[in-house]
Parts: C-alpha cells; structure tokens; sequence
C-alpha cells in the first residue's frame, strides 16, 4: 500500500512538510509506502501543468491520499488550489474512492476555513474522508515550533494511524469480497431554462 502526501506549501521543507512528516511516520510504522510530493514552490514557478501530470501518473499507484497547505489569508495555498482545480480536472479516475485527508498548518488562524476548503475536492471522486481526534491542523511559525504543538503533533500522529486503519480495512473488505462502488456517470443539471 502507498499513500501520496502533497505539499501544497512554497517551502519545500517548512511547516506544512513537517506535519505530512508525523502523519507519514506513522503510515511507515504501519508498514505502508508514503511520498512526499512538493507541489507549492513548483506551481509557483509556473510549472502547474508539469506538476499535475506527473502526480497524475503517481496516482496511478497510490492506495490514498493527504493534501497539505499552510494557510495564506485564512485560505489554502493558491498554489496548492490551482495545483487541485487542474488536479481534479484531468485526473478524477485515479483518485476516485481512494481514501483522502487535508492538512492545515498555521501560526496562528485560517485552519477551519482552509481546511473546509480543501476537504471539498476529494467528494467530487467520491474519496472517504479520514480524520483525527480534531481538525487536520497544526501550529507554528517555523518547523520546530511545530513540534512543540503537542495537541497538533498528537493529532497529525493519529491521521497516520486512522489512515492505515482504513487502507488496512478496506484491504481485508476486498479480501472478504466487498465489491468497491461503481462511479455512475455524472449527471449535471442546468438551472436556466
């Protein structure tokens, strides 16, 4: 199993990394493959299509995914929703019903309306939502304040557990022989006549 964990975050290495770093130890405790993948200093060179293939190819092999933005003005990275806006829109099919969690890392405030607005893009693929023991969030102007964040290190340290627990369940579904949901095709209504 592989989860992909996306760093919607301009540094590569800051405090949004270092929360995917906590939910990622304990996916690799519970034996499951994780990837970083650095998504907000790309977009913001202007790489954004370069960037959504490739992590449409990765897809390909993941069993679930977590997104991870700081918060910039009480919002989720641009980069990290201009990087999900084409996300969404090319590759639906490799992330249709696989497991998602959103992460949200702050100095201070902006963590539920960031994480409200990422938490939308996974039920457009029909993707279960995991959570913690709280919101998905962290605080800390600077990685090691991050860890100081007893409440946030313990939150993101659950996300790992409950995210294997899930993959961990569905597995033993499929080999029980749960049948995985057909995505029906979309119906779109128009509300002009």
């Amino acid at each position: 199993m592989k989860v992909i964990l996306f760093n919607g975050s301009r540094r590569e290495k800051g405090c949004t990394y270092t929360a995917l770093s906590l939910v990622a130890g304990e996916l690799k405790a519970a034996g499951i493959e994780t990837e970083i993948f650095f998504v907000g200093g790309r977009v913001l060179k202007g790489e954004t299509d370069a960037v959504v293939h490739e992590a449409k190819e990765i897809l390909k092999t993941a069993d679930a995914v977590v997104y991870g933005s700081p918060v910039y003005y009480a919002s989720p990275s641009g980069e990290m929703l201009m990087f999900l806006d084409r996300l969404y829109g090319i590759a639906e099919a490799e992330l249709l019903f696989k497991p998602a969690a959103t992460v949200a890392s702050a100095r201070r405030a902006g963590t539920t309306a960031t994480l409200d607005a990422l938490n939308k893009y996974p039920t457009f693929a029909q993707q279960p939502l995991v959570t913690s023991r709280y919101w998905n969030m962290v605080h800390g102007s600077s990685p090691e304040d991050v860890l100081k964040d007893d409440e946030g290190v313990q939150v993101m340290k659950e996300l790992g557990r409950n995210m294997a627990w899930i993959l961990k369940s569905i597995e033993a579904g499929k080999k029980a022989g749960v049948v995985q949901p057909i995505a029906e095709k979309k119906i779109f209504t128009n509300f002009i006549r």
